[in-house]
């Protein structure tokens, strides 16, 4: 009976109940199993979901099918578990041959950057279970039984580290985390409504429209297209001058050379009807005597 009790107790002292692994969403949770060496090594989820079980002498392992099995990975006696979720909390447990061990993962959930005030936010851990406690301390000192806080709404008050302490087999475990709080920029304050949209009934459905002048309402691009069309104007307006001044010139000089070309046309002068004269005789020719007329017989008394 003594060698029974015994053999209990140093199986008692042989396996760890208390050790804690802080950690946060998406980060990598890291167990190490105390053995030197061993037959078999067999890790477990919440006590009976088993994730690995290696072989001491082959090396060989046997992965059971599980989200967490996907992102666990066994070397030695160590288990990696990478890309922590909120469902990974809770208790973990490393057999060796006849030898157990017990951790607890804690996943502390806590807003990352930081807060405005006014605005809503949650400190949350993830892992307790029915023998153990968690409370929350505050930057002022106050403690908070509780697994979850809610700043609804976000004050000064909560900017500073705050303490998550966890409470496992009379023993506390503190982890502390740094929350940062500032006031948001003030906006600029919208314009005063006037007496006249004060009177106005139908101002959200129908709303007037403002009484501008109708300069104020122009924008410098269209001040810029006016005097740029002004200026093509004035510029059109003095070429089309330039341009009639030098085809008057060109039409001068063209009928100044036309007026110099011209022949000049004889001179008309008064014509009378009389007899042609006789042709002269051409020179070089005899010139032929009359012929005599013939002699008419004398009359006799």
């Amino acid at each position: 009976m003594k060698t029974i009790t015994w053999f209990g107790f140093v199986l008692g002292a042989l396996s760890a109940a208390g050790e804690v692994i802080w950690t946060k969403p998406g980060q990598t949770a890291i167990f190490k199993c105390q053995a030197e060496s061993y037959g078999t090594l067999e890790w477990l989820h919440h006590g009976t979901e088993r994730i690995i079980r290696v072989d001491g002498r082959t090396g060989q392992q046997n992965k059971a099918q599980s989200d967490i099995v996907k992102r666990s990975a066994a070397s030695e006696t160590t288990l990696t578990v990478s890309s922590v979720k909120e469902a990974d909390a809770g208790r973990f447990t490393c057999k060796v041959d006849r030898r157990v061990q017990e951790y607890t993962l804690l996943v502390v959930s806590v807003p990352s950057g930081v807060l405005q005030v006014g605005s809503t936010a949650k400190l949350q851990v993830k892992g307790k279970s029915s023998s153990t406690s968690v409370q929350w301390k505050g930057p002022d000192g106050h403690l908070t039984d509780s697994e979850t806080i809610q700043l609804n709404p976000v004050a000064l008050s909560h900017n500073g580290t705050w303490e998550c302490l966890f409470t496992l087999d009379k023993v506390t475990h503190k982890k502390s985390l740094e929350i940062k709080v500032e006031v948001p920029a003030p906006e600029t304050a919208a314009p005063l409504p006037s007496q006249k949209s004060k009177d106005c009934h139908n101002c959200v459905t129908n709303p007037q429209p403002k009484e501008t002048p109708l300069l104020q309402e122009l924008s410098w691009w269209v001040w810029v297209a006016l005097g740029v069309g002004c200026l093509v104007v004035i510029l059109l307006i003095v070429f089309v001058i330039v341009l009639c001044v030098r085809i008057r010139r060109r039409k001068r000089k063209y009928q100044r050379r036309q007026n110099g070309q011209q022949p000049l046309k004889p001179r008309q002068f008064c014509q009378c009807n009389r007899p042609t004269a006789a042709a002269k005789p051409q020179q070089g020719r005899r010139r032929e005597k009359p012929l005599a007329l013939p002699r008419q017989p004398l009359l006799m008394e």
